[in-house]
């Protein structure tokens, strides 16, 4: 069966078509001594020209990935030159004042898009996400640096961005929509996410504010663009947590090129630091590949995809963790029987192409196709011992349990099956006309996805059953009163869904770049619009809504001595129900939930300067959210739980500050703080704590090297965030009791020898003659082995009628090797 799966995919590959444009853009405005615009400036470069308008703009269509010169030119002012390389598909702005007394030559060292500056997008370099230490090292483990974002799972690529939960981030590829299994619950059945940075070029992320063009969505967007390969390389990583391959390949005639990449991981170095002593057996393997085939110069075709098997095999053993205060310690001892299996198989391919019928017209056609098969089959039975810890020193139990007093047992069992299949088709256009640029899109999407759900939990204390918090079954009070009322199990959840939805959505935005005064100002103006039919098979049920969401961005960077960029955006964002929010608390599918939807507004400022003669900047962003259709939730673990009902509203608001550049020459680092607050009111209750609620964050990315010894280099990745709603029993009503977790505080830190690196470091071995890069790394995870908490294991002695909350911590101080090896 797994033969022909793989058959299905191979030939899938090589029949949906893709396209990433082999080629870049440069923009922007000609302007004299007194900073009026030049018209008829002749621009060309690469064998193409061009001249300016009367507001003096220019757009010129260069290859990428070279040295190009751009030459300008004209009748009574002095020729100019500029030399630059820019990146697949980049679009760079480059304004230039034209001397009439002297030629002026120059090149332009790229840093970033100076575009994103206006647009709100945070350009994140491969090589850093390469580099950065992390338990779950990748791109998520440089966003949950930034001030918005926020995680309190090392072992989880989930994050929050703004008050948002895990399910309100947009993720693309290659401008293909991307997804992640369903079922998964805690952050240690998650062995990779989807990207491998192996393959990327480019990462960009937006907190919020984006334009129509991204999807829909309430909190952000991180658009990915895997790489385009321009000559033949491979490359290696060897570690403790696992490896990966990456190998890029050329033709002859520089038609096609491809880059595929391999990983495996294995989670057991970091499980095998927590509480619970385990048997541990996981399998996470991924390949991936991007195939770009360049048929002309106005045709080019790519596809992208995936296969994911990710086997996660756990049986629990013991379980010591200890809490209370230094007076009266408590512990709590656990012995297991059973272990739990979990399985996720994912299946992904995207066919994209490219058609440029002139210049300043682009057409792409998309198609995509995502399959996931996925089990949480699991029965582990729990025998508990609450106890008192010995805490004479001179004792030889010292820190034993000496005394129980509470014992009991919990039983949880799990059937759970889920079949989704999700196709896509989308058109995107892009015209660019003087200094206006139009983009419009339509998508259809049908998602057909299956599950059964059975799960039960029976737990014990003392012998007796403790039944479920209902206000229809008999009070026990055990052993004091003989009961009499019906048994049942504390939890239990059994339903069978086939739900089918039909999305189509679309797009229109217009942006331009201009003059006001001396002032450059750009705005951006779009609307968004989705219409989705649901059908619910089990029961017939069909739905139809419809949603539309207009969405504008204004930038101005006035005539300053300082450089400085102003920035309002903002408008209506909407959330169509997704599978798992359709899905309510006891597993049956809800199809009249409504779409989410929420005002944003965001006001920023960036502030860019020089300090100690390098470059920094200042990012300032306000920002405020106003949600209706409150579709409430708990999130326990990574696992997040909807009511499936529209009867809350909530507002978000706070302040995210980043100071970045290169506090050390070369290498760039930042600091960031966040503040932030949200709160839902259902029912008209009152306005209560989100589940998100992150009221503080500060985080730190930071690199170094020795002075004396370059090659020797310094990683930091630290993370302080305040603690999160959580923790409290799943029965608890938050209106009568709410809990919060305690801070979480992390420290990575990673050091890593250069052997040989591709500018100045040559290998002298015969060996390693063909050797580009090749570094050893030493990493420590969670440093300062701080104790962090993901949720609570609540605990009841039945005889003194106490329940206690056992905290569930995370990974301890871990040590891991890493080898890098580029070709």
């Amino acid at each position: 069966m797994i033969t022909n799966k793989f058959v299905f995919v191979l030939v899938f590959f090589w029949t949906v078509l893709s396209s990433v444009a082999q080629s870049a853009r440069v923009k922007g405005l000609v302007l004299d001594n007194n900073n009026l615009p030049i018209s008829n400036v002749n621009v060309s470069g690469a064998g193409v020209v061009t001249q300016t308008n009367s507001n003096g703009f220019y757009s010129l269509l260069v290859p990428s990935e070279q040295q190009i010169t751009l030459v300008f030119t004209h009748v009574s002012l002095k020729k100019a030159t500029v030399s630059m390389a820019l990146k697949n598909n980049e679009v760079y702005e480059f304004h230039l004042v034209m001397n009439a007394r002297e030629e002026q030559m120059g090149a332009v060292v790229i840093t970033s898009n100076n575009k994103k500056n206006t647009t709100g997008i945070t350009s994140i370099s491969p090589e850093m996400i390469r580099k950065i230490p992390g338990a779950n090292a990748g791109i998520e483990n440089i966003l949950k640096t930034l001030a918005g974002v926020n995680s309190n799972n090392e072992l989880s690529t989930q994050y929050a961005v703004r008050g948002g939960n895990y399910d309100e981030n947009l993720v693309y590829v290659n401008e293909i929509e991307v997804y992640r299994p369903f079922l998964i619950r805690s952050g240690q059945q998650e062995g990779l996410s989807f990207t491998n940075t192996d393959l990327v070029q480019n990462v960009d992320f937006s907190a919020g504010g984006f334009q129509a063009k991204f999807g829909d969505k309430l909190a952000s967007v991180l658009d990915i663009t895997y790489r385009t390969p321009t000559k033949f390389a491979s490359s290696m990583e060897l570690s403790f947590l696992g490896g990966s391959l990456a190998l890029d390949a050329v033709s002859k005639n520089n038609k096609w090129a491809a880059v595929t990449g391999v990983r495996y991981r294995n989670n057991s170095l970091l499980v095998k630091s927590q509480d619970t002593q385990t048997n541990y057996t996981p399998s996470f393997v991924d390949l991936q590949t991007h195939i770009n085939y360049q048929a002309s110069v106005k045709w080019n075709w790519s596809f992208v995809g995936n296969i994911s098997q990710n086997n996660y095999n756990y049986k629990p053993l013991t379980k010591q963790t200890k809490f209370g205060t230094i007076s009266n310690p408590i512990a709590l001892l656990v012995y297991y029987q059973g272990q739990e299996k979990d399985q996720y198989s994912t299946y992904f391919g995207a066919l994209k192409t490219t058609f440029k019928p002139t210049e300043t017209l682009t057409l792409k056609w998309i198609s995509s196709l995502f399959h996931t098969q996925e089990q949480e089959h699991f029965d582990i039975l729990a025998q508990y011992q609450l106890g008192e810890i010995d805490t004479n020193i001179g004792s030889e139990t010292f820190g034993n349990v000496n005394f129980s007093r509470g014992v009991g047992s919990q039983l949880n069992h799990a059937r759970n099956d889920l079949d989704a299949l999700i196709a896509n088709i989308e058109l995107k256009g892009f015209l660019d006309y003087q200094s206006h640029t139009l983009e419009w899109g339509a998508k259809y999407t049908h998602e057909s996805i299956r599950d059964r759900v059975v799960e039960w939990e029976v737990i014990d204390s003392a012998g007796f059953s403790i039944n479920p918090v209902r206000l229809d079954l008999i009070k026990k009070d055990e052993p004091y009163a003989v009961y009499s009322g019906p048994l049942a199990p504390y939890q239990s959840l059994r339903a069978q869904n086939a739900t089918s939805i039909h999305r189509f959505s679309g797009y229109l935005q217009w942006s331009k770049k201009g003059m006001l005064n001396r002032h450059a100002i750009w705005y951006n103006a779009g609307v968004r619009m989705q219409d989705w039919q649901l059908a619910a098979t089990t029961d017939g049920t069909n739905v139809n809504q419809f949603v539309i969401s207009p969405r504008a961005q204004f930038a101005i960077k006035p005539n300053w001595e300082q450089d400085m960029v102003f920035k309002i955006s903002g408008g209506m964002y909407h959330q169509p129900p997704f599978y798992r929010e359709l899905r309510a608390a006891d597993g049956v599918v809800r199809p009249n939930v409504k779409a989410q939807q929420a005002l944003h507004v965001v006001l920023s400022n960036d502030y860019s300067f020089t300090m100690w003669s390098r470059p920094f900047k200042f990012i300032t962003e306000l920002y405020y959210k106003n949600i209706t259709n409150v579709n409430t939730y708990t999130i326990d673990n990574v696992r997040i739980r909807y009511a499936a009902t529209n009867n809350a509203k909530a507002y978000v608001q706070g302040i995210d500050l980043r100071w970045n550049g290169e506090f050390v020459p070369g290498s760039e680092s930042w600091f960031s703080f966040g503040y932030l607050k949200t709160e839902e009111n259902t029912n008209n209750r009152g306005y209560i704590a989100r589940p998100t609620d992150q009221r503080l964050k500060f985080g730190v990315l930071f690199q170094d090297y020795m002075p004396n010894i370059p090659t020797v280099k310094l990683h930091l990745n630290l993370v302080y965030n305040t603690g999160l709603p959580g923790g409290s029993p799943a029965y608890a009503d938050p209106y009568l009791y709410q809990n919060r977790l305690n801070d979480y505080r992390r420290v990575d830190i990673g050091f890593s020898k250069v052997f040989i690196d591709g500018n100045h470091l040559k290998p002298q071995n015969r060996f390693f003659k063909n050797c580009k890069e090749l570094t050893l790394g030493f990493e420590i995870f969670n440093l300062f082995n701080n104790q962090n908490a993901i949720t609570n294991t609540f605990v009841r002695d039945v005889y003194s009628k106490n329940e206690y909350a056992i905290p569930n911590y995370m990974t301890t101080r871990v040590f891991n090797l890493k080898l890098n090896v580029r070709l």
